[in-house]
């Protein structure tokens, strides 16, 4: 059994349906994905219908995004939140066009079942970060999952000549032997790969922008990826429109 890491989609089904492909996967395979389904590309509703497809066939995880609390929560009947309209939210109205009832219902279930973060064999698994240094279960501020930088700001600022054993190690880091995240695209660094800091793998490769889809396999490390997402949808600006205006990624 390989164990899979998925980084964030944003709403870009053919460049999903492709990394997938490129995977070779084998039905004893364990996909966990990192949230951040919706939100940018013209195909949303498909991303998750394609994943609750996924679910029937492998063995999945999928984590919470905070683009996902915000869908989930038009998805249930609250107003549009005018932030996730500007950052992609009217695309994925746009794909529901048309939903029945009983399709609602079952995607409402897909999102109700989300996790925030998952923990195994000395890994943790969560969409953004967490501030506690006691770990994601005692995280007072569950937002935090779905919002934080903080985590992946220290791991980068860590200076590697700082000893594990260290005093002035950071805490937060030695709670896991790795720990996976997205949130933050690796193309605000200019790269459309995974970085890894410390012990922290970030997975998103901005695939809402310019970057792309990516996997990991987290016991050899390799890396698979789908095509530039912008390449896929040639006639579609994604998120990139949402950058020029405001350089804040959310």
């Amino acid at each position: 059994m390989k164990t899979y890491v998925i980084g964030d989609i944003h709403g870009a089904y053919r460049a999903l349906q492709q990394v997938i492909q490129r995977a070779g996967l084998e039905p004893e395979d364990r996909l966990i994905f990192l949230g951040d389904y919706v939100d940018g590309w013209s195909q949303s509703r498909q991303v998750i219908e394609f994943l609750m497809d996924m679910d029937a066939s492998y063995d999945c995880i999928f984590l919470r995004g905070n683009h996902d609390t915000w869908c989930e929560e038009w998805l249930e009947g609250l107003g549009p939140d005018p932030s996730w309209l500007f950052h992609g939210g009217k695309a994925t109205i746009d794909s529901y066009a048309g939903i029945t009832p009983a399709e609602l219902d079952r995607h409402l279930e897909f999102f109700n079942r989300m996790r925030w973060y998952y923990e195994e064999a000395g890994r943790l698994f969560i969409h953004a970060g967490f501030s506690s240094m006691h770990g994601p279960a005692q995280e007072p501020y569950v937002s935090n999952f779905g919002w934080d930088r903080t985590l992946w700001e220290m791991a980068l600022a860590v200076d590697d000549r700082i000893p594990r054993d260290s005093i002035f190690y950071p805490r937060r880091l030695l709670l896991y032997q790795e720990i996976y995240i997205g949130h933050t695209p690796t193309t605000n660094y200019d790269l459309d790969i995974p970085m890894q800091c410390c012990n922290v793998w970030n997975i998103d490769t901005g695939a809402a922008f310019t970057g792309r889809i990516s996997m990991i396999d987290i016991a050899t490390k390799k890396v698979i990826q789908s095509d530039i997402v912008q390449q896929l949808y040639p006639d579609e600006s994604g998120r990139n429109k949402v950058k020029l205006l405001n350089d804040e990624d959310l």
